[in-house]
């Protein structure tokens, strides 16, 4: 029977399963809402949905290649334990496999794509994982990259994963330092590949505090500007990545290097697991007065 939208849209209202488990449960119980909740039950779909809420902070990142693609994807969990756990991290891996054969262009899409060719969902895989590991797991983003035949990825993943970085060169198939420049990456956290990335608007923010810093220290307004300008370049320095001083010869910068190689950045993610999540601060002692309080 067809099954509606709106009883798929119902059913994960109720369930907080996901869409292609909603709509195969409403057409196994020919759309009884109440059996399909309870099919959804039995699988552990629903009780997956409800850790849904729960902070997921920890986890890990993991990086895969596939021909001219690469990956580089971040996997959450609730604690750093289950991050230790080798069906988690297998999990982890399963998901940059996923993206780098897929290609999707959101995680929303790449959650409702057939997991590994099969019929059941890359989120319907997450969801028996949460079942069966018992912490809230979310597949939180991607950064998918393309080089051409004559260039080359390097990843490099730090704390067994807590950190990682995917470098994309072109102009070489150096490997290693394309890896190299992954290390460099996961150590002096740039923001940019290049100044090309910088937005205008930033420079200018920049620009307008450095002068105003060099006015608050008396200096005179006639050098102020070429204060700024010299000030900007350590700005670039310390934010853009071809720009830095290398990690393993800091005497040489990264642009310096790639020269030497006849290289180019393309382009490079980099990924701190939990970076940007608010983590909840357990208090236990204002818990355990609260539960006094309640007696």
């Amino acid at each position: 029977m067809a099954i509606s939208a709106q009883a798929v849209k119902e059913l994960r209202e109720r369930t907080g399963a996901g869409m292609m488990d909603c709509k195969r449960a409403l057409e196994e119980t020919a759309g009884d809402m109440e059996k399909a909740i309870d099919l959804l039950r039995e699988r552990g779909i629903a009780k997956a949905a409800k850790k849904s809420g729960r902070i997921a902070a920890e986890g890990l990142t993991a990086t895969a290649e596939a021909g001219n693609f690469a990956a580089i994807v971040e996997v959450n969990c609730e604690t750093d334990f289950v991050g230790k756990n080798p069906e988690f991290q297998q999990l982890v891996k399963d998901v940059a496999e996923h993206v780098v054969t897929q290609r999707p262009a959101t995680v929303e899409e790449a959650l409702e794509q057939p997991f590994k060719g099969q019929g059941e969902t890359l989120a319907h895989v997450i969801n028996e994982k949460i079942s069966t590991i018992g912490e809230n797991i979310t597949f939180r983003r991607f950064f998918l990259s393309e080089k051409s035949d004559a260039g080359t990825f390097g990843s490099y993943l730090h704390m067994g994963g807590k950190i990682g970085v995917l470098v994309t060169l072109e102009g070489t198939k150096d490997d290693s330092l394309a890896k190299d420049l992954g290390m460099h990456a996961a150590a002096s956290n740039p923001r940019f590949a290049n100044r090309d990335e910088v937005s205008q608007d930033e420079i200018d923010r920049e620009r307008e505090v450095l002068k105003n810093q060099a006015l608050a220290e008396g200096k005179p307004a006639n050098i102020v500007e070429k204060m700024v300008e010299g000030r900007l370049s350590k700005f670039f320095e310390e934010y853009v990545l071809v720009e830095q001083p290398f990690v393993k010869d800091p005497d040489k910068k990264v642009a310096t290097l790639l020269k030497e190689a006849g290289a180019t950045l393309k382009e490079f993610a980099r990924f701190q697991v939990g970076e940007g999540i608010e983590k909840k601060q357990e208090d236990f002692a204002a818990e355990v007065m609260a539960q006094v309080n309640k007696q």
